[in-house]
């Protein structure tokens, strides 16, 4: 099992050893039983800045870092088994049993785990996005600019056409998104948005895989999500046998950011579930 341990001049850290020697990063804070946060694409552990402070009041938060940005080390090449793994070795580092959540390329590495450790207790998924069709996760000529843009330098432009485009982020919310501190995050983190997009071509869901995860689940999906995000959601509901499904009305894709005081209601009330 991966060892955990604190660096004596950052009391707030942990730093957790992948399988393949990865050291990735999980910011404590908070009093409580334990609860680990798994951001999305283009993010790094201060995506969760705007719902902390409520899930801190009644957790010790672990907040990791996914490869690649934070304060977490990067690997040569890429494979989202990696991605996996490294989301299992933070759950089993800690210890269980633990609550974790997982926003968008976080909630997929969350249910992976799920098959690879039994030190969950309750697992929050906030839609994952996962590919239902044969249609791609994202249009190959937006990804192709991604990494024109990042080939010339413009990092900023990278996670205005994600957001923008892939995710559907509304400007008027962008604007807002552009005044916090993760938003200069997700600009030193824009090196991995091609890679895992192109990851995400390549994985398809297998319902049978989940039959046996028993895991209490709740998924989240946004009222005003694009129905790719609502095949999904309702895909994975429909396989795991203890799951449940909560609308976020009037939301999309990062409720954390636009109603946090709905997330954190919602959230807490499954997780306060003994």
């Amino acid at each position: 099992m991966p060892a955990a341990d604190r660096e004596p001049s950052d009391t707030d850290k942990v730093m957790v050893t992948a399988g393949d020697g990865t050291s990735i990063a999980c910011w404590r804070s908070g009093e409580g039983p334990p609860l680990l946060l798994f951001h999305g694409i283009s993010a790094d552990h201060r995506r969760w800045d705007p719902v902390l402070p409520a899930l801190a009041e009644r957790f010790t938060v672990y907040n990791v870092d996914r490869r690649g940005r934070g304060g977490s080390d990067d690997s040569d090449g890429y494979a989202f088994e990696r991605e996996f793994a490294d989301t299992t070795a933070a759950i089993d580092a800690i210890g269980g049993p633990v609550d974790v959540i997982g926003h968008s390329y976080g909630a997929m590495c969350a249910l992976e785990a799920a098959l690879l450790t039994t030190n969950i207790r309750r697992l929050v998924l906030y839609e994952p996005p996962y590919r239902m069709s044969d249609r791609p996760v994202s249009p190959p000529d937006v990804v192709d600019r991604l990494e024109t843009h990042l080939a010339a330098g413009d990092r900023d432009e990278v996670i205005a056409v994600m957001m923008g485009e892939l995710v559907g982020v509304p400007p008027e919310a962008m604007a807002e998104m552009r005044t916090r501190p993760a938003w200069a995050a997700r600009v030193a983190a824009a090196h991995t948005i091609p890679r895992e997009l192109r990851a995400l071509e390549t994985y398809r869901f297998a319902p049978e895989r989940f039959r046996n995860v028993t895991i209490p689940t709740l998924l989240l999906l946004g009222g005003t999500s694009p129905d790719s995000m609502g095949q999904a959601t309702r895909a994975v509901a429909e396989v795991l046998p203890n799951a449940q499904t909560v609308v976020l009305p009037g939301q999309g894709h990062v409720a954390m950011d636009t109603a946090p005081g709905l997330f954190t209601t919602e959230v807490l009330r499954f997780l306060s579930v003994a």
